[in-house]
Order: structure tokens, then sequence, then C-alpha cells
């Protein structure tokens, strides 16, 4: 509510002209626009569904991953390195060679928001497993649990509150990735709302991709967090 005010005040002071920071009204009445044409529950159905396909992807992969050099020292000295060095990668460097690679369907955009939500689950979860308790690991092989049994009993539940961390980091940073993959090669989205306003002069329709977005990002983080709070409470 405060930077509600904030830029409501602002616009009134005549600081900047409507072209450049549109009132909170003008904002609203864009809402209204697109939605009467149909339009804005597309462009959030489409990112919602990128967004959820491409965090689904990586994450399943960066756990299994990450779950390979947590548990392998032999796998960690192969890998380690490799895929660290990829973290550091921009996102939209990805995007010339996803385009090649998958062409200008809608392949390309969920494999982007995958790999930016593989890095954050995979980082956590190899660092958490990496640092099970010994003790843990020993009273896990005096019952006689070995391997893929070992892992799922003890480790993953040793390091459960780091590697849900990671899962929720790697929700936000798939947004930010989102953002970067529909401003290339898209037709429909958010993103695409956001470059198609540039290159059209609507500054208020630019405005409320930037607020939808960043309403999305925190309503998924908030849910998410819900669900981690009562996962840890399960645990203890």
């Amino acid at each position: 509510m405060l930077l509600l005010g904030l830029w409501q005040a602002v616009t009134a002071a005549g600081i900047y002209s409507p072209s450049q920071l549109p009132p909170p009204a003008d904002v609203a009445a864009a809402v209204g626009e697109l939605a009467g044409r149909g339009e804005l529950w597309q462009h959030l159905a489409i990112s919602v569904q990128r967004e959820i396909l491409g965090y689904t992807a990586g994450a399943v992969a960066a756990l299994a991953l990450g779950a390979l050099i947590g548990v392998s020292g032999t796998v960690r000295g192969l890998l380690a390195p490799t895929v660290e060095a990829l973290r550091t990668v921009p996102s939209l460097a990805w995007v010339p060679l996803l385009l090649l690679w998958l062409g200008i369907g809608e392949q390309p955009k969920i494999v982007l928001v995958a790999i930016g939500a593989f890095f954050p689950v995979y980082t956590t979860t190899a660092a958490a497993l990496s640092q099970v308790d010994p003790h843990l690991l020993e009273v896990g092989r005096a019952y006689g649990l070995r391997g893929r049994v070992l892992l799922v009993r003890i480790m993953f539940p040793a390091s459960a509150p780091a590697v849900l961390n990671g899962l929720r980091l790697g929700l936000v940073n798939g947004w930010l990735f989102l953002v970067a993959a529909e401003l290339i090669a898209s037709s429909k989205g958010l993103g695409f709302l956001l470059i198609d306003s540039q290159n059209t002069g609507r500054t208020d329709i630019m405005l409320l991709a930037i607020v939808l977005l960043a309403l999305l990002g925190k309503l998924s983080d908030v849910l998410f967090g819900i669900v981690e709070r009562r996962v840890v409470e399960r645990r203890y």
C-alpha cells in the first residue's frame, strides 16, 4: 500500500508525464480493457502454464542430479565443476542456442524456465545431501539400508529444510527466466505483453504486466512457503 500511495503521489505531482508513468487508475483501466477483450486471461494462463511445466521439469532434474552428486564423491568430482560453470551463464545467453535447437515454439520457453529452476534446486540439494550427519548414515547402514533406500529414508528427510528452500528459490528463479523466454519469439504471455506494450507506447499495459508478474511471483512464493512450513512441522 505504501508503494501504491507513493506511485499515486508521484503521478499527481507531475514529476513524470502520463506516458512515462501513468497513474494507478490508468493501469486499473488497462485491466478492464484487456479482460474485456479476453486477452488478459490468455496471457496469464500461458505464462502460468509455462512456469509450472518448466519448474517441474527443472526441479525433478535438479533433485536427481543433486542427489547423485551429493551422495557420490566420484560423481561430484566429475560433474560438479561443469555444472557450477554452467550456473554462471546469464539467462539470455541460452536463448539463441535454444532457438537454434528447438525452434520458436513452446519447447525453448519451457526449457529456459527449467534451466532457471534447475540451478538453485541442484545447488542446495547437492550441498545438503553431502553434509548429512555421518552418524545418521551409520545408523541407517546398521539397519541394512543401502543406496536408494538410504537416500529416501535417511538422507532426504535429514536435509529436507535445505532442499525445500532450494525448491522455493527455484520457483522464484523460474519466473525470472520466464520473462526472458517470453521477451523473445513469443506471441502470448506476460513477457510478450511487456515488449509489445513498449513497442506500442502503452506504458499502462507495461506497468500492468510488471505488477502481474510481481503478484504471481509473490503468490507462488507464499503458497510454497505454506507447504514448506507444514512439511517441516510434520518432520519435527
